[in-house]
């Protein structure tokens, strides 16, 4: 089984344990690498990214892990970055800034910036499309794809889409592809995740209009040379029956040779290698025989068992 993990969460974004605990464990099982990649500062208030104010604390701690843990694990410090139209920091800055060794891209959060909105006295009026980054927002403006509640998914798409599904999920793979073509990264984030609160309700997988979004954005992660990740949180969480991406995707990445790594996405100690033995029979189905390790700052190719 794959024994190491990239997409790690701790208490200093929405994760539930300490970096040591979480450590402690992946030496218990014997991992030979842990990355930690808390959710990226946003400009606004949340409750799942790590604060800006307490980025240099998150880099340091895990920079004094790695030295205390040299001889038992590799450790490295990233960020799953969050990409939002005109509103996220330049993932070039981030990284420079603190120095990170990789950066994990992913959409949990649609802005459109056609549908941006004020509130009037008696009305909303629909103001000018962004243009440039203006670093502010309202959250209010922002349809919320992720998180535990399908409800929240639902309201979105009804607030901001007028229930269009089709119009909804495009704009999400429309934003994935502006993250893969404008910023740096090297790991796309379960790249399908918009599917997860749909449950076949509005859509479905084999529908044509969705197979050619979802294979334009592969298309992107080709050409820009990225690694995409099987993502086996949904199972384990059981907020979705299958993983990120779905095995058809799987096996057309496969055909295109799109380096695959498999991540827990974890978010407390225990879940850092659920499902992966599920995902690695997943991979070798959809005909990969390798995933792809981070090491020294490059991708090495490690068998499937």
């Amino acid at each position: 089984m794959q024994n190491f993990n990239l997409h790690t969460h701790s208490i200093y974004s929405d994760g539930k344990s300490q970096p040591r605990e979480i450590l402690e464990e992946a030496v218990r099982q014997g991992l030979t690498t842990l990355g930690f990649s808390e959710h990226s500062p946003l400009p606004f208030d949340n409750n799942f990214s790590v604060k800006e104010a307490n980025m240099p604390k998150y880099v340091a701690e895990i920079a004094q892990l790695k030295a205390e843990f040299k001889d038992k694990i590799d450790i490295y410090c990233g960020l799953e970055a969050d990409y939002l139209t005109g509103v996220s920091e330049p993932f070039a800055v981030t990284k420079e800034k603190y120095h990170l060794d990789y950066l994990i891209g992913g959409v949990h959060l649609v802005v459109d910036p056609t549908l941006r909105q004020v509130q009037g006295p008696e009305e909303t009026k629909v103001v000018e499309p962004v243009e440039t980054p203006t670093q502010t927002i309202n959250p209010d403006e922002i349809w919320f794809i992720d998180g535990p509640k399908w409800e929240v998914y639902d309201e979105g798409l009804q607030k901001f889409f007028d229930g269009d599904i089709r119009r909804a999920v495009r704009r999400f793979f429309e934003q994935s592809n502006e993250m893969i073509e404008n910023e740096p990264f090297d790991i796309i984030a379960h790249f399908d995740k918009i599917k997860m609160h749909n449950r076949d309700r509005y859509f479905h997988e084999d529908e044509p209009w969705y197979r050619k979004l979802a294979l334009e954005t592969l298309d992107l992660i080709r050409e820009k040379g990225l690694v995409m990740e099987i993502n086996t949180r949904g199972i384990y969480k059981k907020r979705y029956n299958g993983f990120y991406p779905s095995p058809w995707l799987m096996e057309e990445a496969c055909k295109k040779h799109i380096p695959a790594i498999i991540s827990a996405d974890a978010h407390h100690f225990s879940e850092i290698t659920l499902e992966f033995s599920a995902a690695e029979e997943a991979l070798k189905k959809a005909g990969y025989r390798s995933v792809v390790n981070f090491k020294d700052g490059r991708w090495v190719e490690v068998a499937i068992s």
